[in-house]
């Protein structure tokens, strides 16, 4: 069958409620896809004439069509559709049974679920049926098990700030759906009345079709200006919000720059005070309340200054060589007495007088030999108290042993070699 605009109506007015029909159907009408924008005007038309119970059949129809289109990725149909999808899907809703509501609302609900049309759309379709049901019964009604046709939508989870912008969009989705569908139909009865290749019609049908698109032209004409004005109202509290978010922004912008600054001098007067540390320097900072620079402790004021460190001795002992002697007796006595003898020379020098008391050779000889040995080093040889050649010493001496071996011959009793060798040795004093 050719394409006609009566073949198209036929078509519709064949359609029934069996899925064998309505495939049929939407196979013919997807074989002229070509012919999509004047299918879908003849489709809205025979929405609006029919009865109630028809349009179910004829939202099944289009429910069929535009899945196949969009299963085969062709778009010819789902761009004629989405002017009009709104329209007619709130005429077939209004004045149906519930039945017949909620079996559009399944429909509807599969069409958000798989994407079938764009979201502006969806919206105005859902937008539509939203809005019969709060004239209907004071509340919206939602879809399956009670879910809202905006699931998760703005007005449950958006910020409050956003609430007043929500019915000025819905508005404007709402005025731009409904003038899409009349715009297009003045557009297209114009470009027919007006097409230069069609042969003029006679002056009364002439008149009486420029009297028809007049009429289109102004209900277009109307719903584009309710359109217009929706829009403006929308844009404007966007304009309003935004001026708040902008006063808000330079607010916080003030903030942040005071914070920084403060985070700034606090992050220098850290780093000072850690440098001072490090150097051992006492900070300058402000003292706290209560705490002056000395505190008093006992009725006594303390300096809060740090003590200077005292001074450690080290703890390496001094070699032993200055304690102890290392030389020879002998030597050390024979180094001594020189200097005995060199810083003492305005000294008496006389040889000690040993008594003749009878005593043994070896006792008498260990004067000389002896006496010189080197003294504690806190003892000078200079010192007249220790130095036995001391005219001190002797005389004490002479007072200890007045009497003592007066008279008598030192070398009696002894043998004639040793007698004669001491003498040698004494220089013939004894």
């Amino acid at each position: 069958m050719a394409y006609t605009d009566d073949a198209v109506k036929a078509k519709l007015s064949s359609l029934n409620e069996t899925q064998e029909s309505i495939v049929s159907v939407s196979q013919w009408i997807m074989f002229h896809r070509r012919h999509a924008d004047r299918t879908c005007t003849i489709w809205l038309e025979r929405m609006r004439e029919t009865t109630v119970n028809k349009r179910l059949t004829l939202i099944y129809l289009a429910n069929e069509v535009v899945q196949q289109s969009k299963a085969r990725r062709k778009d010819d149909f789902l761009l004629a559709f989405s002017p009009v999808i709104a329209e007619a899907t709130a005429t077939a809703y209004k004045g149906a049974t519930n039945d017949v509501q909620e079996k559009i609302r399944r429909t509807v609900e599969v069409w958000s679920q798989r994407r079938i049309f764009e979201k502006p759309i969806q919206e105005a379709v859902e937008g539509r049926i939203m809005e019969f049901d709060k004239f209907r019964s004071g509340k919206k009604t939602g879809l399956l098990g009670g879910s809202s046709l905006f699931s998760g939508g703005a007005s449950t989870t958006s910020p409050a700030e956003l609430q007043p912008l929500i019915p000025l969009q819905a508005a404007a989705t709402k005025a731009s759906a409904t003038s899409t569908p009349t715009l297009i139909t003045s557009n297209t009865e114009y470009d027919k009345l007006i097409d230069p290749n069609k042969p003029t019609p006679t002056p009364p049908v002439h008149a009486a079709r420029l009297s028809a698109l007049l009429k289109s032209l102004s209900s277009a004409e109307t719903a584009v200006a309710e359109s217009i004005k929706t829009r403006q109202d929308l844009i404007k509290g966007i304009e309003d919000l935004l001026g708040t978010n902008r006063a808000a922004l330079e607010k916080e912008q003030a903030q942040l720059l005071t914070t920084t600054e403060r985070r700034e001098a606090i992050e220098k007067k850290k780093r000072e005070i850690e440098d001072a540390i490090m150097r051992g320097v006492p900070a300058t900072s402000t003292p706290s309340p209560g705490l002056d620079a000395a505190s008093h402790v006992n009725g006594r004021t303390t300096s809060s200054a740090e003590p200077e460190r005292p001074q450690v001795e080290e703890l390496t002992p001094p070699p032993t060589e200055s304690l102890t002697p290392t030389q020879s007796p002998k030597t050390i006595a024979k180094g001594t007495a020189a200097t005995a003898n060199h810083k003492g020379a305005g000294v008496n020098n006389q040889p000690l007088q040993h008594p003749s008391n009878g005593l043994s050779p070896s006792s008498t000889t260990a004067t000389p030999i002896y006496s010189d040995v080197v003294q504690p080093p806190h003892l000078s040889s200079s010192d007249p108290r220790h130095n036995a050649s001391s005219p001190a010493k002797k005389r004490k001496l002479d007072a200890e042993f007045e009497g003592f071996g007066a008279g008598e011959d030192a070398m009696a009793g002894l043998d004639d070699d040793v007698a004669e060798l001491l003498r040698a040795e004494s220089g013939g004093v004894v």
